[in-house]
């Protein structure tokens, strides 16, 4: 057999080679769109469902109704903002520090609208404020009434430094609460107010880790 003939043969056997190894490699693109499976809460009264990925984008998509993760997120949030605007109503009178006094009226100025936010939508999607039993101190991040009572009592630097450490562990709460959120929920409009939350308490917990 020539040279070339032999070249030709050669590279013949390598292009079925590589032919042979694409064809077996496993189809790893339409696993991993296929993702792993997601719990999705249903409506409120109704019975969860285990959806895949796919089916929970596509689900998302075609209806954005509420669910009972999402009634639940709204109807703890406002609890969980309601003790951090009882916090920061002791700052005027009871803080030193003129930057936690600032940082204390804009998580006010915030926290007070979102209030009303989840009332609306709570109201607009014919579901009360409060139902489900929900534990008000289990909800993640917030005061015992013996830390709020220290607080109140609280003066001066004191005062200072135990509401950036209690008001810090609140804002890691709200966070875990809309993360959580995020993932179980349905509704858009929770989605916005979740990642509203994120952003800002995620910035607002690194100014008051400056200060302690």
């Amino acid at each position: 057999m020539s040279a070339a003939s032999l070249a030709t043969a050669a590279l013949t056997a390598l292009a079925v080679l590589g032919l042979t190894a694409c064809d077996s490699e496993p189809d790893t693109g339409s696993a991993a769109a296929a993702g792993p499976s997601v719990i999705a809460p249903g409506k409120p009264g109704e019975d969860n469902r285990t959806l895949s990925a796919q089916d929970a984008e596509e689900h998302r998509a075609d209806d954005d109704s509420p669910n009972s993760a999402d009634v639940a997120y709204a109807r703890m949030m406002i609890q969980h903002h309601a003790q951090a605007l009882e916090m920061t109503a002791l700052v005027p009178e009871q803080a030193e520090s003129g930057r936690v006094k600032k940082l204390s009226e804009r998580i006010s100025a915030a926290q007070g609208p979102e209030i009303e936010a989840m009332k609306g939508w709570l109201k607009n999607h014919g579901e009360k404020e409060t139902g489900g039993g929900h534990d008000h101190a289990a909800m993640p991040g917030m005061a015992t009434e013996a830390q709020l009572d220290k607080l109140r009592a609280a003066r001066g630097n004191a005062f200072d430094q135990l509401f950036l450490t209690l008001m810090i562990t609140h804002h890691e709460g709200a966070i875990a609460m809309a993360t959580d959120v995020k993932s179980q929920g349905n509704n858009v409009q929770v989605e916005e107010m979740a990642d509203d939350v994120v952003a800002q308490q995620t910035s607002e917990i690194s100014r008051m880790r400056e200060m302690l």
